[in-house]
């Protein structure tokens, strides 16, 4: 495996910006100012199948998300703006703001949630998903410089490979541009500070430089109601600041090179005053972007990532008047590198083919003490180990019968587990009490997508089917790592299976004049799901285990709506139906018919753009979530709520604005975790902030 690794990187050198076109040829669906969709062009993806294509032949449900639309959000987070997407979530109800950064795995339409990802997140074709345990750090990601985002919903973007498993939420860069700049300045409740700067310099010898920076500070707010807090209770304070510069250069007249180095840092405060974490990291990247008469068009690159992650963590009394120190992850070194190669052909008669091949290689591990006894911890542990992937794909595209296109993906995965290990050491005598070594294991995952899309006859209305098979393996936190909650413990597992997928969907969209409607029916069977598994209950204690369930079954309906009432008003609304249940569980029977933890019945989001007169505009966004559970068991339900956001801006003149918004307008009490003991955490309270935003 190692010399096919080594292979690859030889062979492509530097390995590109994954298939990502110019700027010039993206189109989004909305525009800073609405107007009549009739007179848009189709939106241009690239994740779905790693080449260009119009997101009217596709046969798979995308989200398309403007650089406009990502920033004119009331939300002040990027992962809450792409929630605006219905089947868009993460593994709590709380979004970056609030959220522990080991509980941000995204999940598309309900697709087992849980804290590592089972869906893939992008930025430039470049992996975000922690290498040790699988979330996304969503605030290491310069907002300012996106061009947009595409979410392709379901197991439909295979040609991605490991963590694509229930869908790719894709982020996209504009390329560096000497007319372009961008400054933001926001201030708020809660002693709320945010400054985000996009800067652009050419240089003489006709390339530019980007810089981009942010910085972020709160006192937060109480996620503990105030019938329940105690005096150990504060808030969720947080700060981060980010730094990040891209080089563009032309290399002759085909060819362009980018390099990318950010630095990133954060951190939190999680709710008493010993519990705490922070994030660093150091990220570069170098890629190539070119045509040649052999290759109309292809792109490589080559990356390296580097990080630390500590946590400190206790348990608090029933009174909430003390905290007792029950783990102190003192230490998560990471590392993840990685290359692309991709290559796009577009054929006569409208036909299209990518291939490419990629490789990632992971290690980590957690270094952290436990057992906590007169004063001081007593033992400590070391557990981690490596991953190594690396894959070929090829993706077709062509007209079949009519205006009917067929759509055809392909992928090849060999994956390999290496170093597993869980050592642990009693600090009290300096005796080693534990010495596990697992060994390695490796296997080869073929994860192919067959879709067709067309016209059905009535003028505007067009079909989709796509039937796919993906695959994920369980990250090295989920094999190795045990950890503790206040009184749940739940144990690692080095024996886990990855995961598989099968699924399908089939669609219908209709598209007249100002309206476009979509619906869509899904099915997917996730086999061998890791799930955190209740093995007994004591009064004291609740034991799990991260184990694989044989089969969840998912499936539901959505549906999209987009509506240009009027030449100034927008109206856009998302509806998700999702039955997530266990299917078969034959060491668990107990969980056969339950509803998978974490996985709203139903999610409605609706909202209006609205320019007013005299350079006013209005965005209004609403989202409403039925009950879930918080337990595999179903015995811990969280509430269903309704929560509004609202934004007013006033163009001062072109690319100055000024701006209020008020996330939470009703100050909703949003419930985001319920324990065995009743005790309730709640999401933020009502927030107002202002600021101001300068484009050039």
């Amino acid at each position: 495996m190692v010399a096919v690794l080594a292979g690859v990187f030889c062979s492509t050198v530097l390995l590109p910006a994954w298939a990502q076109p110019a700027t010039s040829e993206r189109r989004y669906a909305v525009s800073p100012t609405p107007e009549p969709l009739r007179t848009r062009l189709s939106p241009l993806v690239v994740s779905a199948t790693r080449a260009a294509a119009s997101v009217d032949e596709l046969p798979v449900t995308v989200d398309v998300f403007s650089a406009e639309r990502l920033r004119s959000s009331p939300a002040l987070t990027l992962d809450a703006t792409l929630r605006e997407s219905a089947a868009f979530s993460l593994f709590r109800r709380s979004s970056g703001l609030t959220a522990n950064p080991t509980a941000q795995g995204v999940s598309l339409r309900g697709l087992g949630p849980s804290g590592a990802s089972r869906s893939l997140v992008l930025l430039d074709g470049v992996p975000l998903n922690d290498p040790f345990g699988g979330w996304v750090a969503w605030n290491k990601i310069p907002r300012l410089a996106l061009a947009g985002a595409e979410i392709v919903r379901g197991g439909g973007s295979g040609a991605w490979g490991n963590a694509a498993l229930g869908g790719t939420v894709a982020l996209f860069s504009r390329p560096p541009d000497d007319s372009q700049g961008a400054l933001a300045a926001t201030g708020g409740e809660f002693s709320t500070v945010q400054g985000e700067a996009s800067l652009t310099q050419r240089l003489g010898n006709g390339g530019t430089v980007r810089m981009d920076a942010a910085a972020f500070s709160t006192d937060g707010f109480y996620t503990v109601g105030a019938t329940q807090r105690g005096a150990i209770d504060r808030r969720l304070d947080s700060d981060y600041r980010l730094a990040q510069v891209t080089w563009q250069q032309p290399l002759g007249r085909r060819t362009t090179g980018t390099v990318t180095a950010r630095g990133f840092s954060e951190e939190r405060g999680n709710g008493t005053p010993l519990q705490r974490n922070s994030t660093r990291e150091g990220f570069v990247s170098a890629g190539l972007q070119g045509r040649s008469a052999a290759l109309p068009s292809w792109s490589a690159v080559l990356y390296g990532q580097r990080q630390r992650f500590d946590s400190f963590f206790s348990a608090v009394d029933a009174a909430r008047q003390s905290e007792t120190p029950a783990n102190n992850q003192y230490d998560v070194p990471a590392s993840a590198a990685g290359a692309a190669f991709n290559a796009n052909w577009q054929h006569a008669h409208r036909a299209a083919t990518a291939l490419g091949a990629d490789v990632r290689w992971v290690k980590g591990e957690t270094r952290e003490e436990f057992v906590y006894s007169v004063g001081r911890f007593t033992r400590r542990r070391f557990a981690g180990g490596e991953q190594r992937f690396a894959g070929v794909f090829v993706t077709h595209d062509r007209p079949l019968v009519g205006a009917w296109r067929g759509s055809l993906a392909a992928r090849l995965d060999r994956w390999e587990n290496g170093d597993g290990h869980r050592r642990e050491l009693d600090l009290t005598t300096g005796n080693p009490v534990r010495d596990d070594r697992f060994p390695a294991e490796s296997g080869t995952e073929f994860s192919p997508r067959l879709g067709f899309a067309g016209p059905l006859g009535t003028p505007g209305l067009r079909g989709r089917l796509a039937a796919y098979r993906a695959f994920r393996v369980p990250t090295l936190n989920e094999y190795y790592r045990p950890f503790r909650v206040g009184n749940v413990n739940t144990e690692a597992n080095p024996a886990l299976k990855r995961e598989t997928v099968d699924g399908g969907e089939a669609g219908l969209d209709f598209t007249r004049s100002t309206l476009r409607l979509s619906l869509t029916g899904f099915l997917d069977e996730l086999n061998d799901a890791v799930a955190n598994v209740t093995l007994s209950r004591t009064p004291t204690l609740v034991s799990r285990q991260r184990r694989n369930l044989d089969a969840l079954r998912v499936r539901g309906a959505e549906a999209t709506v987009q509506w240009q009432a009027f030449p100034d008003v927008a109206l856009r609304a998302d509806f998700l139906y999702n039955d997530a249940r266990v299917r078969t569980a034959s060491a668990q029977p107990a969980l056969v018919g339950t509803r998978l933890a974490q996985v709203p019945r139903t999610v409605v989001t609706a909202g209006v753009s609205w320019i007013l007169p005299a350079g006013w505009s209005l965005e209004v966004r609403l989202r409403s979530v039925d009950t879930q559970f918080e337990d595999d068991e179903n015995t811990l339900k969280l509430a269903a709520f309704a929560v509004l956001d609202v934004q007013f801006g006033y163009r001062v003149r072109s690319g100055l604005e000024i701006f209020g918004a008020m996330e939470n307008a009703t100050d909703r009490a949003i419930e985001t975790g319920r324990s065995a003991e009743g005790l309730v955490s709640l999401d933020g309270p009502r927030r107002l902030r202002g600021g101001v935003k300068w484009a050039w």
